[in-house]
């Protein structure tokens, strides 16, 4: 009942803008244009720093989940401020004890390329000095990122200088 109703309606519509000069093409389909948008979205969480204590422990390691979502792909660039974790005082050391202890840092980001795929690289701590960069070759990013970071052994022959040691890793993510 409801379908002849508007049949009708139709059909009167179409009688008046009839007389009106406008014409009907003899048309079986119609084309609608219909648009929207999303915008880039690239962000981090916050990640507090990682304290290891006493350094002359053999095998310090530290694993943290960092939240970290793009729903464009992107590259995540990665840069050390001294290549190690360096002592804050002398940071070439003095005599037989070394003022620099290497690390190595692996990032682990699961990405959708639309299937399930995984970024993984590790770099040692002398490359980040120049700062190194991931592609996410196509994929996106949805359940965040791990970063491991491994503390290696002193190069001096006396150990480590004592003092407070530190190093600063700046991670940045653009969309591509």
């Amino acid at each position: 009942m409801v379908v002849c109703a508007f049949a009708a309606a139709a059909m009167t519509s179409t009688a008046a803008s009839a007389g009106t000069g406008s014409t009907i093409a003899d048309k079986h389909s119609v084309e609608i244009d219909v648009h929207g948008r999303i915008g880039q979205h690239c962000a981090m969480g916050s990640l507090g720093g990682v304290d290891f204590g006493d350094l002359n422990r053999p095998g310090l390691q530290a694993s943290e989940r960092v939240q970290f979502s793009c729903n464009v792909p992107f590259s995540i660039r990665i840069q050390a401020e001294h290549g190690a974790l360096a002592n804050l005082q002398y940071p070439g050391g003095q005599g037989p004890y070394a003022g620099r202890l290497d690390y190595t840092l692996g990032v682990a980001i699961p990405l959708r390329k639309p299937a399930a795929a995984m970024l993984t690289h590790s770099f040692t701590s002398r490359e980040l000095m120049g700062g190194r960069t991931l592609s996410s070759a196509g994929g996106i990013a949805l359940e965040g990122m791990t970063l491991d970071l491994a503390l290696g052994r002193p190069s001096g022959e006396g150990g480590l200088l004592a003092g407070d040691y530190g190093e600063t890793i700046t991670i940045t993510v653009a969309p591509v």
